[in-house]
């Protein structure tokens, strides 16, 4: 008898599939091409989880539910897709769709809330009571995990700290820039790795790549650029920490590559913390680009599923 979790973590180019046992091991992990529509997706997710079950000798008859991570969120009013950066899939009803094709009970949730819920339960994060999950990469999503389970908010945007302003901003921060949501000065416009990019080798660039090491051989501009990244992370940060008070902050996507860059936040928050010592751990993530796909199967944590 196993206990069997299946997760999906749904991508620009690509599906992944993770099957995982009572306790987190991985039984199966696989991927398919997304075929970048709507219809032929949901098609490509119901023989990826037929193919799935039957390599794991579960009889036909037998519908395992599933967890599917995706791009934006659902809306809690419609039901429809909203705020994905795959645009064909906003306004779509994923949720109703899916059981009616695959004939299988789903959880759909944002790629950051199943990466901060993976990390929570099972990775850098586990044993904390509270755990805000983070990905800077092209663009910066969050998740908030209290007790192993996910708060998603009124309006399933809790911990969309990449369209929160840039606090205690600088003089020469001025004027901010515009961010696509029609706002000014998001977080995601300081901290993602194309605004990294960009004030190191100047506008249009958008890989970091390299950076950490570039400063350490006496790059000024790379240099510049960190050290102004550092302090802007740290005040997102600090923020988070005066709101939320949580026990780890885990860290995902490019950034969590930037090791030297991150060990260096933690001496800064005292400035901003409302607290004499700031306990909350940084942390970098336990399982890499797994951790999204693993967080969709753990949305049917307290589900047995027994065969």
């Amino acid at each position: 008898m196993h206990t069997i979790r299946l997760g999906i973590d749904l991508g620009g180019t690509k599906i992944e599939i993770v099957a995982l046992d009572r306790i987190g091991n991985i039984l199966l992990r696989k991927r398919v091409p997304n075929p970048g529509s709507y219809r032929p997706m949901i098609e490509a997710i119901r023989d990826l989880l037929d193919a799935t079950c039957a390599e794991l000798g579960v009889a036909p008859d037998v519908r395992l539910p599933f967890g599917i991570g995706t791009p934006g969120s659902i809306d809690s009013e419609t039901g429809l897709i909203k705020n994905a950066n795959a645009t064909w899939l906003n306004d779509k009803p994923l949720g109703r769709d899916l059981p009616e094709v695959t004939g299988r009970r789903v959880r759909v949730e944002n790629d950051a809330n199943c990466f901060a819920l993976s990390e929570a339960i099972d990775g850098a994060g586990a044993g904390r009571h509270v755990v805000f999950g983070v990905i800077i990469g092209s663009g910066m999503g969050g998740g908030l995990v209290v007790d192993r389970k996910l708060l998603t908010g009124r309006h399933h945007i809790a911990a969309e700290w990449g369209h929160i302003p840039l606090p205690w901003p600088r003089v020469g921060e001025f004027p901010m820039p515009s961010c696509f949501c029609g706002n000014e000065g998001c977080l995601e416009r300081f901290l993602c790795g194309p605004a990294l990019a960009s004030s190191w080798k100047g506008a249009g660039v958008r890989s970091a790549e390299g950076i950490e090491d570039a400063a350490a051989n006496g790059d000024i501009k790379a240099q510049a650029a960190l050290d102004a990244y550092v302090d802007r992370l740290a005040r997102a940060c600090a923020l988070i920490i005066n709101l939320l008070d949580p026990d780890a902050i885990v860290f995902g996507g490019g950034v969590s590559n930037l090791t030297n860059t991150l060990a260096r936040v933690p001496a800064l928050l005292s400035r901003h913390v409302v607290t004499p010592e700031c306990k909350t751990e940084l942390l970098v993530n336990m399982h890499g680009d797994s951790s999204g796909v693993r967080g969709a199967a753990w949305l049917w944590e307290t589900t047995e599923l027994e065969i």
